[in-house]
């Protein structure tokens, strides 16, 4: 048997990168998959290669920072398939600025998607878990949620609060009875397009890359096959006594 035989999971930002690798690793894995994104072409093809390799899919369109839209995705994914038993929180995005730099408007707009994505992601999917009887929610932070950076003083901020929100929501559920689970993973580097777009932003896109490499004692910049794993881990039964727990899969970045 599969390792998700039979769920029904949803991914946010699942058209690129992590997100994309997630949705098909557990859909390999036998769960039926809700994929959303606001990239609409990329999602639409990840739906058709999940399909085309014999598996359930749906594309839905989707802010994570617009509650209306959340309720139409859990909506769409009870109506399609009967259930929600995985929420995958990927969606995000990596904005760089310290303390000083950073505007206002900057900081609201990153929280927006990282944090209060998050957070309306894992209130509304707690409701419809629970009345399939239970479910695991991942929430995806960063070593950044973590460790700081002085240059990234927002996106850290909003990873260490999806870190702290993780746990608080943990025990809420647990302690309620709902047989909902809900971890967070802390990513180091990962080879997706948002990595590549700051390695070739640097003045030596190569060196910047060997630096980041340097960086990890593992000696390599991850893949996001690195993190789908971990998710499928935190999202199927073989987690069921793990709850509030942190999973860093860096290449031994925060060991050091």
């Amino acid at each position: 048997m599969k390792r998700v035989e039979g769920k029904v999971a949803m991914v946010t930002g699942a058209s690129l990168g992590l997100g994309r690798a997630t949705a098909m690793l557990l859909a390999r894995e036998g769960a039926r998959i809700v994929a959303t994104d606001v990239k609409q072409a990329e999602g639409r093809s990840l739906v058709d290669e999940i399909v085309d390799a014999g598996g359930e899919a749906v594309f839905v369109r989707h802010d994570v920072a617009s509650e209306a839209d959340w309720e139409n995705a859990i909506e769409t994914a009870l109506g399609r398939f009967g259930r929600l038993d995985i929420l995958v929180n990927n969606a995000g995005v990596l904005g760089a600025g310290d303390v000083e730099g950073a505007t206002l408007e900057q900081w609201r707009a990153l929280m927006a998607v990282n944090l209060d994505g998050v957070f309306l992601g894992v209130k509304h999917a707690i409701a419809a878990m629970r009345k399939g009887g239970g479910g695991s929610i991942v929430n995806l932070s960063s070593i950044a949620g973590i460790i700081g950076y002085p240059t990234l003083a927002a996106y850290c901020a909003s990873k260490g609060g999806v870190r702290l929100f993780t746990k608080s929501a943990a025990l809420h559920c647990a302690q309620a009875g709902y047989n909902i689970r809900v971890n967070s993973i802390h990513p180091g580097a990962i080879m997706t397009p948002m990595l590549q777009e700051l390695f070739d932003a640097a003045p030596d896109p190569k060196a910047a890359r060997a630096q980041m490499e340097a960086a990890h004692p593992i000696g390599r910049i991850g893949e996001p096959d690195d993190i789908a794993y971990g998710v499928l881990y935190l999202a199927s039964d073989e987690s069921k006594f793990v709850t509030g727990a942190e999973l860093a899969i860096d290449g031994g970045y925060i060991a050091q």
